[in-house]
């Protein structure tokens, strides 16, 4: 798990992001509104949880998975790495003057590379 400028630490799978910002111009060099502007669906890995065994259901605890066989939590994401996640996945944060995005890693669709 690592520690992040706003000291935000995701538990179980939990993975916090950095939107990056969406560009506001055009190719041809159009500057687009706020109203137009598409929320970004790339962004930077900031933190990642340590992972959790369970059967996948939204709340874990003790025996959650009712004899379902259990599976691990591994965290395939790793701190640093660019990714694309679901548009309307996780929840925003604002600490000061940053904004996050803390999403489950089953939200995350792929790493960029």
């Amino acid at each position: 798990m690592s520690k992040t400028q706003g000291n935000i630490k995701p538990l179980f799978d939990y993975v916090l992001i950095k939107p990056v910002e969406s560009e506001s111009k055009t190719a041809s060099g159009i500057v687009l509104p706020d109203s137009v502007e598409k929320k970004s669906q790339v962004g930077e890995v900031m933190a990642v949880g340590p992972g959790s065994d369970c059967c996948g259901g939204d709340s874990c605890g003790g025996d959650c998975c009712g004899g379902e066989e259990k599976k691990s939590g591994k965290m395939v994401v790793k701190v640093g790495q660019k990714v694309l996640y679901k548009k309307w996945g996780g929840n925003e944060v604002k600490v000061g003057n940053v904004e996050w995005l803390l999403l489950e890693q089953k939200d995350v669709m792929a790493i960029v590379e």
